[in-house]
């Protein structure tokens, strides 16, 4: 049995580092898919409601954290698209903002912050099959408590922060 197990863990972990996963990350290759973006739209998920009752008293709710993006975006000069800008824009890019929560236990939360840009890719090899594919994220883990939700929020911000960061050094003057 021990012998079964250790050979379970050996595969499991060299398939963890010799399968390269596809996700994007914040790294100068991913940064030229923002270059000539003329803007982004935003979507951000619905949170769980696991902790939906607690984080609507800490502003932790959807439509103020896309309203809070949104501005932030365009008060640094990013085009927000609007749905029918973004339906006519090539590759229909947007911006894409997920909270994960987990309650550990009670009034404790774990949280997986994603934040990418998403767009239309063309396959290389099949030129006729175009998905949509996240090009450039980034994300943040932690964990909260019932009286520090606020900085799920923060931190989100931070991550669109990082976007806004990596969209200006690809399109400088604009």
């Amino acid at each position: 049995m021990l012998i079964k197990n250790l050979i379970f863990t050996t595969i499991a972990i060299l398939l963890l580092f010799c399968i390269s996963p596809t996700w994007a990350e914040d790294v100068p290759e991913t940064r030229l898919s923002l270059k000539n973006l003329p803007g982004v739209a935003v979507f951000v998920e619905e949170l769980q409601t696991n902790i939906q009752k607690y984080g609507k008293k800490a502003g932790l709710e959807r439509a103020l954290i896309q309203a809070e993006v949104e501005q932030s975006l365009k008060k640094q000069g990013i085009t927000v698209l609007s749905y029918n800008d973004w339906l006519n824009t090539k590759g229909r890019p947007f911006l894409y903002v997920n909270i994960n929560t987990h309650e550990t236990e009670r009034y404790w939360y774990a949280y997986d912050i994603k934040v990418e840009v998403k767009q239309i890719a063309i396959l290389e090899a099949n030129p006729q099959v175009k998905t949509m594919v996240a090009t450039w994220g980034i994300s943040l883990t932690g964990i909260a408590n019932i009286g520090n939700l606020h900085n799920i929020k923060k931190d989100a911000m931070v991550l669109v922060q990082r976007f806004v960061d990596a969209y200006k050094t690809v399109n400088r003057g604009k």
